[in-house]
């Protein structure tokens, strides 16, 4: 597997006249709001040749449906929970455009300065994260495997709020449409480069929170839904787990219900690295519904780091199942470019961070 890091610093960002304020952010009253929605398809009002079929100009898609599009989005963001959130990683945008049309239009007054977008090339859709906070840095990680390169990469960006440093990944890993055996290798490639990523943060030795989040196409108990047969790219900390992959991550994310996140069923228990998910926890249901049954594919995995009394902490974490996002059955309100009714066949996810103690000083190994 070759990974390409492409580093994009300030150039990635918008920034746009102004500076954060009480007004704009929770940060400053010590709370952190951060969101992961799959927005389904977001299509600018353009044509460019590697659109779905549904929004070509053929079959109708307009720049006035595209509109209506943001502008729906942009309502719905602002009734995700009681002030829109202050981080969003968006999945499935088609370019960086679409973020600056939101940001700068229906959601100007939300206080957005920055966003960053990736996305591999002639494909049709990205991931975005748009923002009230700078960028101190960004990076796009392009997965290429068996000389075929990951339909979306994996957006590595890291903030330093109020003084306090975190690290986001935002990730849409490859779905299971073609088949769940054949395509669990593409997440496995896109679990080992954050795996990788992680280790190498923790090298840094200041214990940096960390935060994936994104739809991974696998469920929290991915697997315990596939008969404890397999290894899938999220594991649990289960001896059963361990034994069949060797009792060595390799390929894999180890996700934990405890706070913090342990990997105690691993025998290399210092090379082993888990991550907490609220869906152990927090979290009732699922982000996602495939033939009547709810999956759980969205995700926030949390570090040790948010677990240590330091800097940022977990806080809560919320399925936004209400209104605009579900209809009266409770299922999501799929979008329809028909129609134009409808948000999208997801739901979102909202984490809230807290500000605790002092920074974790340099030289702490915690994760």
């Amino acid at each position: 597997m070759r990974v390409k890091y492409i580093f994009l610093f300030s150039l990635c960002s918008l920034f746009l006249s102004g500076c954060e304020t009480a007004e704009t952010s929770q940060a400053s009253s010590g709370r952190l709001t951060i969101a992961t929605w799959n927005v389904q398809t977001l299509f600018d009002g353009e044509e460019s040749g590697y659109e779905y079929p549904d929004y070509s100009l053929a079959a109708g898609w307009t720049s006035e449906k595209y509109q209506a599009r943001l502008n729906g989005i942009a309502d719905a963001i602002g009734r995700m929970v009681e002030k829109a959130p202050d981080i969003i990683a968006l999945i499935e945008v088609e370019n960086a455009k679409v973020l600056e049309d939101l940001i700068t239009g229906p959601l100007a007054k939300q206080g957005y300065r920055h966003s960053f977008f990736g996305g591999n090339r002639n494909a049709a859709l990205g991931i975005g994260i748009i923002s009230r906070f700078p960028f101190e840095q960004t990076l796009i990680h392009s997965i290429t495997s068996q000389g075929e390169t990951s339909p979306r990469p994996v957006l590595e960006a890291r903030f330093i709020i109020e003084d306090k440093p975190l690290v986001l990944f935002a990730c849409h890993w490859k779905s299971k449409a073609d088949g769940e055996e054949k395509t669990e290798p593409k997440r496995k490639d896109s679990a080992r480069v954050i795996l990788r990523r992680l280790r190498e943060i923790r090298q840094e030795g200041s214990g940096i929170p960390v935060i994936v989040m994104g739809d991974l196409n696998e469920n929290h108990d991915e697997f315990f839904r596939l008969g404890e047969s397999s290894v899938s790219a999220l594991m649990p900390d289960d001896p059963k787990a361990s034994e069949l992959a060797e009792h060595i991550q390799t390929d894999f994310l180890i996700i934990s219900p405890q706070k913090p996140p342990q990997a105690t069923a691993f025998n290399n228990k210092d090379e082993a690295l888990a991550l907490y998910s609220p869906w152990w926890n927090e979290l009732i249901g699922g982000s996602y519904n495939y033939k009547d049954t709810w999956e759980t594919i969205d995700h926030f995995l949390l570090s040790a780091a948010l677990f240590n009394g330091s800097g940022w902490d977990f806080d809560s974490c919320a399925l936004i199942n209400k209104e605009p996002f579900v209809r009266s059955n409770g299922k999501p309100y799929v979008y329809s470019a028909g129609t134009g009714n409808g948000l999208s066949d997801h739901l979102p996810l909202v984490l809230t961070l807290t500000q605790v103690g002092e920074t974790v000083a340099a030289g702490s190994s915690a994760l």
